[in-house]
């Protein structure tokens, strides 16, 4: 068992109107149903434009916040899903499906296995 992140970058999805998007949504209802039924689907979402952004870095010590990294950064994530299936193969299966429903690209990441500590 795995864990996959297919994600899109939000540069990759041309401008749809209101209208486009809300039927973009309605036409993943019955593909996160399915995936809900399969047990594959662990969680989806995307990041709130709206939302303040900022970093934290605690290298000397105290967390230290910072506003940005902002959205003119190139790998702006736009949305994406976490699944937990099989292997590669069924990857590959669910993310084809997203990108079909989605009707723009998808990338698909493999979380990294816990390694077990030898004591």
């Amino acid at each position: 068992m795995g864990e996959y992140l297919v994600a899109f970058n939000d540069e990759w999805v041309p401008e749809h109107t209101d209208e486009e998007l809300m039927a973009k949504s309605l036409a993943l209802k019955p593909l996160l149903a399915e995936m809900r039924e399969a047990g594959v689907l662990i969680f989806t979402g995307g990041l709130d434009p709206d939302a303040p952004v900022f970093s934290v870095d605690a290298a000397g010590g105290t967390p230290m916040f910072t506003d940005g990294p902002y959205v003119e950064s190139k790998e702006h994530l736009g949305g994406f899903a976490v699944l937990t299936v099989d292997d590669e193969e069924q990857a590959r299966y669910w993310a084809g499906k997203i990108a079909a429903a989605c009707g723009w690209p998808q990338q698909v990441s493999r979380f990294q296995v816990p390694r077990v500590r030898q004591s």
